[in-house]
C-alpha cells in the first residue's frame, strides 16, 4: 500500500472511530464516516466493503500490531496504533484497551458488541494460534489445541469484560498476572 492509500485508510479509521466516540456502532452511517474522513464514498469502498468490514479491519489492525510487536522483540511499531511494546503480548493488548486506543472501548461496551466481540476473539485465537509462547502457559498433552485455545481467549474477553465493567480499577500489569494465574 503506498503512502496516499495508507493516508486515507487511516482517515477513515480516525473517522470511525471518532464516532464511535460519540455514538453506538449501530446509529453510523457510511455518510457519516466519509463526511468526517473527507473522502469520497467510492474511495470508502474501494478500501472497505461495509461498515462491518471497516470494524473487522480495526480489529485486525489491532491485532496486526500486537503480532509485528511480538515478532519484533517490543522494538517501536506502527500501524494505526503506535507504542512501545511490552515484552508480554497480554500486557500490551491491556495497555492498548486502557489507553482506549481508537476509541476502542466503546466498542466493548456498546449494546451491540458481540459482532467487535467476534471479530476481537478471532483474532485472539490466531494469535494464539500462531504464537503460543507468547501466553506464558503451557498445554497439555491431554487438552485439544482447539479447545485450549478457545478457552484462553474467552478467558481474555471475559476478563476485559470484567475490567470495565468494574470501572476499570486493575492495572493491565495485574490483569495480565490474574490472566497467567488461570491460564
Amino acid at each position: 500500500m503506498d503512502r496516499r492509500q495508507r493516508k486515507t485508510r487511516e482517515a477513515i479509521f480516525n473517522a470511525f472511530t471518532e464516532l464511535l466516540s460519540k455514538k453506538h456502532y449501530h446509529q453510523i452511517t457510511v455518510g457519516e464516516i466519509i463526511e468526517r474522513a473527507d473522502v469520497g464514498r467510492a474511495t470508502f469502498y474501494a478500501h472497505f466493503e461495509t461498515k462491518d468490514f471497516l470494524l473487522k479491519e480495526l480489529c485486525e489492525e489491532l491485532f496486526c500490531h500486537i503480532f509485528d510487536a511480538a515478532e519484533t522483540g517490543g522494538e517501536k511499531h506502527r500501524h494505526i496504533f503506535n507504542c512501545d511494546a511490552p515484552s508480554s503480548v497480554i500486557l500490551h493488548l491491556f495497555q492498548h484497551l486502557q489507553k482506549n486506543d481508537h476509541h476502542i472501548l466503546a466498542l466493548l461496551v456498546c449494546e451491540n458488541n458481540e459482532l467487535f466481540l467476534r471479530y476481537f476473539k478471532e483474532n485472539l485465537k490466531s494469535l494464539i494460534q500462531k504464537q503460543p509462547q507468547l501466553f506464558g502457559c503451557k498445554k497439555s498433552e491431554k487438552i485439544p489445541d482447539d479447545y485450549w485455545t478457545n478457552h484462553i481467549s474467552a478467558t481474555f474477553v471475559e476478563t476485559v469484560i470484567w475490567w470495565i465493567d468494574g470501572g476499570m480499577k486493575e492495572s493491565p500489569e495485574t490483569l495480565s498476572e490474574y490472566i497467567l494465574a488461570v491460564i
